[in-house]
């Protein structure tokens, strides 16, 4: 895949389960589709929004092989395979790889909090055991540590197969430097809903999206509007949605997006795995609230 195909709206897809806290393959069949035909860009298998960290080893490739079958080569799936152990993620990867991905999101080494230094070693072991193209992610907020410009563009420099970052740091400053200083080696990606038009409008291609899992058309043509420097009409869009972008941060990802999706029959259940747990009932009332502002109920 070229540069160019990592633009538009990514869908940062969750992993249904069912009451008993096994993976609902039936609904996600459900969701991919709903992807699919909302025009999507292409999926992100597994990342955060998919409760990476409390699936077992054995599941996170299971439910990454089944979004690929599920999706057939109609859009692009791309495997969340990071983790804080380098040999860990490289032998994620290579699962992943093997399964037939279209390429790999690989988020910074978290806990740990290693230097710049380490980040880039810990990338560059993975880039070379993969030619598939990787979108770094960045989210200081979750790991404690960020991927600095200087670092994602010295490993674009090595590695010809980082192509895109995801940026969840909530910095428009810092979208505007990669954007300058990359010089079209490399694509930004908003990591965060509410923050699209403004990343964007700053030299952003797209957005991994958890809002898009519920209303993937919507965030097509919101992000359609910024690619063809519709400003207008992308500003009136996004604030029509924002509520939405708000309340399915609420409280953790993907607790509300989940929700929201078993309110709408778009998934079974709205269960999730503890350490996340049931959002209280003054939430859930102004997350339906504005599911019902949006006729999406």
């Amino acid at each position: 895949m070229t540069i160019k195909e990592f633009s538009g709206v990514w869908t940062a897809i969750v992993t249904p389960m069912n009451e008993n806290g096994k993976v609902d393959y039936g609904s996600l069949e459900s969701l991919v589709e709903k992807q699919v035909e909302g025009g999507v860009s292409g999926i992100v298998a597994v990342g955060t929004t998919g409760e990476s960290p409390t699936l077992t080893p054995k599941e996170h490739i299971e439910v990454i092989a089944k979004i690929h079958e599920f999706a057939a080569g109609r859009i692009p799936v791309v495997a969340g395979t990071g983790s804080n152990s380098t040999a860990e993620s490289i032998d994620m990867t290579k699962e992943a790889d093997e399964i037939g991905v279209e390429g790999f999101l690989i988020v910074a080494p978290y806990y740990n909090k290693p230097t710049q230094e380490g980040v880039f070693l810990h990338f560059s072991e993975i880039a070379k055991i993969t030619e598939k193209p990787i979108i770094l992610y960045t989210i200081p907020g979750r790991c404690g540590i960020g991927i600095e410009n200087e670092t994602a563009l010295r490993l674009r420099n090595a590695y010809p197969n980082f192509i895109a970052i995801k940026e969840a740091g909530g910095k428009v400053e810092k979208v505007r430097d990669m954007y300058a200083k990359a010089q079209g080696k490399m694509n930004v990606l908003s990591g965060d809903d509410g923050l699209t038009v403004e990343f964007m409008k700053s030299g952003a291609k797209g957005v991994v999206s958890v809002a898009s899992n519920l209303i993937p058309a919507p965030m097509v043509e919101l992000v359609n509007f910024c690619l063809n420097s519709q400003w207008e009409k992308a500003e009136a869009l996004h604030e029509k949605l924002f509520p939405l972008f708000k309340d399915l941060f609420i409280e953790p990802n993907p607790v509300p997006a989940k929700y929201a999706l078993a309110k709408t029959g778009m998934i079974a259940t709205s269960a999730v795995r503890l350490p996340l747990c049931r959002m209280s009932d003054e939430h859930c009332i102004k997350l339906m609230q504005t599911l019902n502002s949006l006729n999406l109920i």
